[in-house]
């Protein structure tokens, strides 16, 4: 018995320390990425609330064959089917200025780079993984007071870029941390042997159009789930109706 309360106790003293670990990050980010002082742990929140909403009455609906948490159900999955349609269609319309939403996303954070080693570790992680630098291109980076060419500035990054916009060796098992020092000060034919030369929004525009098939191909199944969904719960409600009125 002592045994299984101090396994309980570590597992909630771990989940605590896990939650309050994810809200730390997420409160960093959202005070650096202008986001109006929303906080992206109430979007989670709000995201799990309307899932568990969701989960309930579909499946105590079934269960206890309640009519109304089954219309509940179908209605609620119904509008966010309805919803997810006319941000596909809003984002299609409007693709121009999430285009330029997203590059000043982009370079808000290329400025507060040294300010936080979460989004660092963030920004690090996407140019690696889309083989970027920047938002439009390397010199994006002149907006950071670390990494511009001015005059003044007096850190040894100057002119350069962060590592993870260096272009791999396959036969470094070690990264060098340094290797964008100076990159920005050679000619541009050198600089694309050095670091990635293309913006991260191009890159992203690239593999959505590489990967369209793979991309339409989830939405479609998300939103046929949901219709799927609806159909059983619109199903059993008339099914359970037919079979009280024939009482």
């Amino acid at each position: 018995m002592q045994a299984e309360f101090g396994q309980q106790k570590a597992e909630h003293t771990f989940y605590l320390l896990a939650l309050s670990l994810s809200q730390g990050v997420l409160s960093n980010i959202s005070s650096i990425t202008d986001l109006g002082g929303f906080d992206p742990v109430w979007l989670f929140l709000v995201v799990g609330g309307v899932m568990f909403i969701l989960g309930f009455a579909g499946c105590i609906g079934a269960l206890r064959e309640n009519t109304f948490l089954l219309k509940f159900f179908s209605v609620f999955l119904g509008i966010i089917f309805f919803l997810e349609l006319t941000a596909g269609v809003l984002a299609f319309v409007f693709k121009d200025w999430i285009k330029d939403q997203l590059y000043f996303f982009i370079n808000n954070n290329i400025r507060a780079y040294r300010d936080d080693i979460d989004l660092q570790n963030l920004i690090d992680f996407t140019q690696e993984y889309w083989q970027c630098c920047g938002a439009f291109g390397a010199d994006d980076w002149n907006l950071n007071i670390y990494f511009n060419c001015t005059d003044s500035n007096a850190s040894r990054e100057r002119c350069g870029v962060p590592f993870s916009c260096c272009t791999k060796d396959p036969a470094e098992d070690v990264i060098n941390t340094q290797c964008g020092y100076d990159a920005r000060q050679k000619p541009e034919v050198d600089q694309q042997i050095v670091i990635y030369t293309k913006g991260c929004v191009p890159q992203f525009e690239k593999w959505l159009q590489d990967n369209l098939t793979i991309v339409a191909g989830i939405f479609i199944g998300i939103a046929l789930l949901q219709i799927f969904g609806i159909c059983l719960a619109q199903n059993l409600v008339s099914d359970i109706e037919a079979v009280r009125a024939s009482w």
